[in-house]
């Protein structure tokens, strides 16, 4: 528990209009300074609270005598509460006058502006939740369809954490095997416990391979999977993005080069966050400014996750569709043969000379004709026959995912380490360091600059 009488204080509601806002006190002042500011209705104090009741009245301004606004007060004591310390809200109308106002008052009464995230970082330190589960909360917050949803909400609950632990107790107890046989020469059973810890090593190697070969899938359900729309000037790209987004965001016309910036948007692709980008037309142009979306267009390539690489069935191969088709090697694309519903002057087969075994799809966007089964293939692709959200654990995060694979690799150094017939005590250090790496995705291996790198994340008030 966290010891000291700093207490903090913040809007915990999205700024703008709304029908209720909420000021949050946490720390060991939180009931003595909602105490002087809140009155109740049924002339009951704050101090006779209990924990986990609320409580209705107005919020009176100290100095003046001034009523302020209506509210409800909720009291959460320690340890039952977020935080594990005394946490009184405040639920007002969500205007930010009134808000800004009560805050004030808060302050002015003796807590402090509270930092980003550090109510949560308090439940952290406080033993309420680990690293994973923290980082998990803004996962929350920004989860962009019900998949990505599922996934925090899993970390949250310790879904990963708990195979994380598991793992670490099954390094520590290799440690222990080894150690043991250190410890005791006498009896000779330091080449049997190094065989026993191999056998050990490898089981927990195939857990740790399970665990990580979720973290694409997982980062792209909390980043969202950075596709981008290529092919030469109209071949139905924004008409593309139109359909995906189902409503009219680009601008469609028959005039080529209509599309010159960059438009970027999100859609919901069974559940996957699809962060779209619909490029400019990919030809030799001498407009200055179509040129630049050119180039722009081509640098989005190197660094998307997916193409989609759009091709007219109703003419045939050009030069320009070869050029963009050259962008292709190294890259996850499906290519998508538009037009399908105008008579064919390309075929597949012909298609597929360029694209090195890559999925080929023929597709009307005017008639939307084999979207389905577009959506269909993302799905695929991203899921790779695991299971969905929610029915395990994904690593979601570049943290814990290096942190995994640093484990990893410890793993397998140990490992090498038995093959090559070295001491015990040499084992044990290769294991040590697997258990360290392991415990940083929990944070019980990790420094302070490391975790308030985290919490800055997170916004104010949460």
């Amino acid at each position: 528990m966290l010891t000291g009488d700093d207490t903090i204080s913040a809007i915990a509601t999205a700024i703008g209009e709304g029908g209720i806002g909420i000021i949050r006190i946490s720390g060991s002042k939180a009931m003595a300074i909602a105490g002087k500011l809140f009155i109740s209705k049924s002339g009951k104090t704050v101090d006779s609270l209990l924990s986990h009741q609320v409580m209705y009245g107005h919020i009176i301004d100290p100095a003046s005598g001034e009523t302020v606004d209506e509210a409800i007060l909720l009291s959460m004591r320690a340890p039952r509460s977020y935080t594990c310390e005394d946490v009184v809200e405040i639920h007002c109308h969500g205007g930010p006058v009134p808000l800004k106002r009560i805050l004030d008052l808060t302050l002015v009464q003796g807590a402090r502006l509270a930092e980003p995230g550090e109510f949560t970082k308090r439940a952290f330190l406080n033993g309420r939740l680990d690293l994973a589960q923290a980082e998990a909360v803004i996962d929350i917050i920004r989860s962009k369809t019900d998949a990505s949803l599922k996934v925090a909400v899993g970390n949250l609950s310790g879904q990963l954490s708990e195979q994380v632990r598991a793992l670490r107790h099954a390094v520590l107890r290799m440690i222990a095997q080894l150690e043991a046989a250190i410890d005791f020469p006498e009896e000779d059973i330091e080449e049997a416990a190094a065989a026993d810890v191999a056998q050990l090593i490898a089981e927990a190697k195939s857990r740790l391979t399970t665990l990580l070969a979720t973290a694409q899938t997982g980062r792209i359900l909390r980043e969202g999977l950075a596709t981008v729309i290529i092919g030469k000037p109209n071949v139905g790209k924004s008409s593309l993005l139109n359909a995906l987004l189902r409503e009219k965001r680009a601008i469609v016309t028959d005039i080529p080069g209509t599309t010159r910036d960059i438009i970027e948007e999100y859609v919901n692709i069974g559940g996957i966050p699809l962060k779209i980008i619909d490029t400019a037309g990919i030809r030799d142009t001498a407009d200055v400014v179509e040129k630049i979306g050119v180039e722009r267009a081509k640098a989005l390539v190197e660094q998307a996750d997916l193409i989609l690489l759009l091709l007219d069935s109703s003419a045939p191969l050009s030069p320009e569709d070869r050029a963009v088709l050259e962008l292709l090697p190294g890259k996850q694309a499906i290519v998508l043969i538009n037009k399908s519903d105008l008579p064919a002057r390309l075929e597949t087969e012909e298609v597929e000379k360029y694209t090195g075994g890559r999925l080929v799809l023929k597709i009307s966007v005017a008639r939307e004709e084999g979207l389905a089964a577009l959506e269909q293939a993302i799905v695929d692709m991203v899921y790779g026959g695991q299971v969905s959200p929610g029915e395990a654990a994904f690593v979601n995060n570049v943290r814990h995912s290096a942190a995994l694979r640093a484990a990893l690799e410890r793993l397998n150094d140990a490992e090498a380490t038995i093959e090559a017939g070295m001491p015990s005590d040499c084992i044990v250090v290769d294991l040590r360091e697997a258990w360290e790496k392991l415990g940083a995705v929990t944070g019980d291996t990790v420094g302070e600059d490391i975790i308030d790198q985290i919490f800055t994340q997170f916004c104010i008030g949460k």
